[in-house]
């Protein structure tokens, strides 16, 4: 009896585990995910314009993140897609939704670069 005691203890124990490291990774990807989109945010305004960032966490769709931004005095927000992992597959944003070719181009020579460094700001 005390033997079967013992292994649904560790059984228990092993199941717990492997769910802590499904809720960490989950959590890590998430996190890719918000700092992709927040490195996108400021390609997607006119150059020189100073973009504040008041927010960022998860899109109403499955698989995106919303940030919302302020430029000047008017809000705006991108929403990003992305696959099961922390591929980026679309921008949308209060103005547009970008193309393909747009969505390549701004992969390929700006998130993959040192340019496209986070905003150096705490969301709220």
């Amino acid at each position: 009896m005390r033997r079967r005691r013992g292994r649904g203890v560790v059984a228990l124990g092993i199941v717990l585990g492997f769910l802590g490291g499904l809720g960490a990774c989950e959590s890590a990807v998430q996190r890719q995910r918000l700092s992709i989109c927040r490195k996108a945010v400021p390609a997607l305004v006119p150059d020189k314009t100073a973009v504040r960032i008041l927010r960022a966490g998860t899109g109403a769709a499955p698989d995106s993140i919303r940030v919302d931004y302020v430029l000047g005095h008017h809000p705006h927000y991108a929403l990003c897609r992305f696959n099961a992992g922390a591929v980026l597959d679309g921008i949308s944003t209060d103005r547009t939704t970008l193309s393909e070719a747009s969505l390549y181009l701004l992969k390929r020579y700006y998130l993959d670069t040192p340019d496209a460094d986070e905003p150096k700001q705490k969301i709220p």
